[in-house]
């Protein structure tokens, strides 16, 4: 009797592993948020958990190990799945940030050799000014006057006007494939960069290359944002190694505050979110403390 007892309560400790590991990571508040995602991502995940706990809790051990084979081969199946859609995800982001790359570096090579003059000097004022745009729209430019339009963008345009709502709610909504309608935000974000680039590309001049710079700029800040808010937070492709950088792990947390929705969804902007809830009290608090309680080893 107490084998048959001890059997069933290690059956009862795999259903509580099972919740954790089917239980979602970005919703760290939101319990309402947590269950919706369970019942859609895993439904039947979730049967086999009530079908394991109701057998357990009656003592009948043969329906208990029939119902966490079921168990097993649910979370067997949402894994897969799940790996499935990061691969399918991975390969997107990969080819869009090198045939942007690819554009980009062609498109520069293709602006100087156009506009100078045959066997005239090399237009170093305009090389200089364009590689100054560049870094500084991807690194001073975009980290402060991108990182202001995005809190905005975010908080004005995405989730109070009803229209950008309509694209970005799929973001706060459970995933049922390796894309969202949120994703079109990509496109619709870049159309400035875009704009900068082509004025600036069929400019022969000092303005010509600061747009043209100031274009790449934030095109590097967007595949930035890529990586950071749909690799490192979202784990929708792997990130390596630079999840475990304390800055990130603080920018992780954050966004997952957002989600959250506990401080009215701040914080709205990405690369400075944890400075954004240093305005906030007992937020910041919070952000150190999640660093220390998560789980980083299964990012």
């Amino acid at each position: 009797m107490l084998s048959k007892l001890q059997s069933i309560s290690v059956k009862a400790r795999r259903v509580e592993l099972a919740r954790d590991i089917t239980r979602p990571k970005v919703c760290l508040h939101a319990q309402r948020c947590s269950l919706v995602r369970l019942r859609v991502a895993a439904p039947q995940t979730e049967e086999a958990l009530g079908t394991v706990q109701q057998a357990a809790g009656a003592g009948d051990e043969h329906s208990a190990d029939v119902a966490l084979q079921q168990l097993d081969r649910a979370i067997a199946e949402r894994r897969a799945r799940r790996k499935r859609e990061q691969l399918s995800y991975q390969a997107a982001a990969i080819a869009a940030s090198i045939g942007v790359s690819g554009i980009a570096i062609f498109a520069t090579y293709l602006r100087f050799a156009m506009h100078m003059t045959v066997g005239g000097a090399v237009p170093w004022g305009e090389v200089a000014g364009t590689l100054l745009l560049v870094v500084g729209g991807a690194v001073s430019f975009s980290h402060l006057g991108m990182e202001m339009y995005a809190r905005y963008a975010h908080k004005a345009i995405w989730h109070e006007s009803p229209l950008g709502w309509l694209l970005h709610k799929s973001h706060h909504t459970p995933r049922t494939g390796p894309f969202e309608a949120n994703d079109l935000f990509a496109i619709i974000n870049g159309l400035p960069a875009m704009l900068l680039c082509t004025f600036g590309f069929w400019l022969p001049n000092v303005l010509g290359a600061a747009c043209f710079g100031a274009g790449l700029g934030i095109t590097l800040y967007g595949m930035a944002y890529m990586f950071v808010h749909d690799g490192l937070v979202h784990r929708r492709f792997p990130t390596g190694p630079i999840a475990g950088l304390p800055y990130m792990k603080r920018l992780t947390v954050a966004h997952q505050l957002h989600h959250s929705g506990k401080y009215g969804g701040a914080p709205w902007g990405m690369f400075l979110g944890p400075q954004e809830l240093q305005h906030i009290p007992g937020a910041a608090e919070e952000v150190e403390r999640l660093v220390l309680e998560l789980d980083w080893s299964k990012r």
